[in-house]
């Protein structure tokens, strides 16, 4: 399986069922990395890991809204293990009218598709959330 994809069915599956907290294992610097991204666009509040290797995991602290419905309402899969899918600066398009964002692995590291812009980088598109 796709541990990227486990990982954002698991923060999926967490919040359908109203937790605070999600654990992902094992941990990985790219997963982190996107969990970062998650935590400054103000999807989840803070991503944290625990343990030692090689059980190293990933505390998600899930952000929800006042009337309770998740802050994070869904995250689609782009590039996954049987087709990547690679973007040029002019092909990164904005995510729901800009009110979602698209994750890009580029050659300077993982951003935002916002990011990937000013910088002018294109990459592998990862996912797309909002």
């Amino acid at each position: 399986m796709d541990p990227l994809s486990d990982m954002f069915t698991l923060i999926m599956n967490a919040q359908a069922v109203a937790k605070k907290q999600a654990t992902v294992s094992p941990c990985s610097n790219m997963k982190f990395q996107i969990l970062e991204i998650l935590k400054g666009e103000g999807f989840i509040l803070d991503a944290k890991k625990k343990g030692k290797d090689p059980k190293k995991k990933i505390l998600v602290d899930l952000k929800y809204n006042e009337d309770g419905t998740p802050a994070l309402s869904r995250i689609k899969r782009i590039s996954k293990l049987g087709k990547r899918v690679y973007v040029s600066v002019q092909e990164i398009k904005r995510v729901r009218s800009g009110y979602g964002i698209s994750i890009i692995s580029t050659s300077k590291g993982l951003m935002t598709n916002k990011e990937a812009r000013k910088q002018k980088v294109g990459g592998e598109m990862i996912a797309e959330i909002w």
